[in-house]
């Protein structure tokens, strides 16, 4: 049995289109819903007038996920985006949680023909600060609104309550958006403002 797989899409969309865009995301989301596997998607922008568009969906294994990728639905709800000039920049395919923190094969340069070998992963500790600075703080919020809205509810199902509302937080929008704040980081390289 596979385990589950996150794909990553950045997409790029000129300004002046992000009503279409986000209806046409909701759109695809809707679709994906209806098919065996599904775990969840989303989307965000970096900054509120950037041109990247970062989606991401889930399935329970390879074969869901293939099933979704290579379905007549799919590939209608692809083509409804062709006048909006919607392009993909980046797609990418992972299992686990330490996918999150590899580097984008799209920042991988080409020197003298080859491709350089992509960095390796980060030490486990950097990993492991980076997953604390955002679940920390989510687990605080968590645990404070569930014991006032939850707080006559039995311990067992108060905390599956919590950790079915913080897992797809974490997955999909908390550490994608840590990650990215924190690649130089945890790559070993100087901060931005720096450079």
């Amino acid at each position: 049995m596979s385990a589950p797989v996150t794909v990553a899409i950045t997409r790029v969309l000129p300004t002046g289109h992000e009503a279409e865009m986000m209806s046409w995301l909701n759109a695809g989301i809707g679709l994906a819903e209806k098919f065996p596997g599904f775990l969840g998607a989303g989307w965000v922008r970096t900054e509120p007038d950037s041109e990247e568009w970062h989606m991401l969906y889930r399935f329970a294994d390879q074969t869901s996920l293939e099933q979704w990728e290579h379905s007549p639905q799919r590939q209608w709800w692809r083509s409804a985006a062709s006048g909006l000039g919607v392009v993909e920049s980046r797609v990418e395919k992972r299992t686990g949680i330490e996918g999150w923190f590899d580097v984008p094969q799209s920042t991988v340069l080409e020197t003298g023909g080859t491709a350089s070998p992509p960095p390796s992963a980060p030490p486990r500790w950097k990993q492991a600060t980076t997953i604390f600075l955002v679940f920390f703080p989510l687990s605080v919020v968590a645990n404070f609104a569930s014991r006032e809205l939850l707080g006559d509810v039995v311990l067992p199902l108060r905390v599956l309550a919590t950790v079915l509302v913080m897992t797809p937080l974490m997955t999909y929008l908390l550490l994608p958006w840590i990650t990215r704040r924190l690649q130089w980081w945890l790559q070993g390289q100087p901060p931005p403002w720096r450079a």
